[in-house]
């Protein structure tokens, strides 16, 4: 059994709080329970909003009655799936690591003690699991097991960072949808579009998504900005544990 709590949101949502703690257990069990909910196609139920340890549902309450919602989210919540059978998808992020696409790898280096060369290897050497998007659209919020980096945010953040920025502190990294102020220390940038609205689902990542940056040359990095311009460019995708 989980623990859980359902709360009311106003008359149109609830809440599904699981154990207050960022892990990714916890997030797992949230991204499962909206796989159930979604692949039950209840009448009435709207956005689904997964958090690091909740899932805000929203629904139509001329539709479903809210406590008929809360009962069939009560016995879906109670039966997931164990952490461990749950693998997520793999989406392969390109990145080209400094120079003005990366303009704190330098300081991120000699704060680490390490060379550039380094710093690259273990970003891009482990996947980032997803644990939510926030603040900006598609903005992923990733992180992985270990914090292999010290470092902290900037001490003073800029006021514009350009879209497709990637940033790194301690154990997260971060990929910027927009131009936007951030803290977060830049090392490099991603061709593609994290949040495009000329598709049908924006969105590139999803909660329970694992991120793997792979490094790539300046000339590969225009070729897929090209693609991505022009809306053509797929990221490579596979199930986590199934192999490149």
């Amino acid at each position: 059994m989980n623990d859980f709590t359902i709360r009311p949101v106003g008359d149109r949502a609830l809440t599904v709080e699981f154990e207050n703690q960022v892990s990714r257990a916890v997030s797992q069990k949230v991204t499962a329970l909206q796989d159930q909910l979604l692949s039950r196609e209840i009448p009435g139920l709207g956005e689904l909003v997964p958090t690091y340890r909740a899932l805000l549902i929203h629904y139509d309450p001329l539709r479903i009655d809210p406590d008929e919602l809360a009962r069939t989210v009560s016995l879906a919540a109670g039966d997931l799936p164990p952490a461990a059978s749950i693998s997520g998808t793999v989406v392969e992020i390109p990145v080209l690591y400094g120079g003005e696409y990366g303009p704190d790898l330098e300081d991120v280096a000699r704060a680490e003690d390490k060379a550039p060369e380094e710093i690259i290897r273990i970003h891009s050497g482990s996947d980032h699991y997803v644990y939510m998007l926030g603040f900006a659209p598609g903005h992923p919020y990733a992180a992985r097991a270990e914090k292999p980096f010290s470092i902290r945010r900037r001490e003073t953040p800029r006021l514009k960072v350009p879209g497709g920025s990637v940033g790194v502190q301690r154990d997260m990294s971060d990929i910027i949808p927009f131009e936007m102020p951030t803290g977060w220390n830049v090392i490099g940038t991603t061709p593609i579009l994290v949040c495009d609205y000329r598709r049908e689902n924006p969105f590139l990542l999803k909660a329970g998504d694992w991120i793997r940056h792979v490094p790539i040359d300046l000339s590969r990095f225009r070729e897929i900005r090209r693609q991505a311009e022009l809306g053509e460019y797929r990221c490579r995708r596979y199930e986590r544990g199934s192999g490149r």
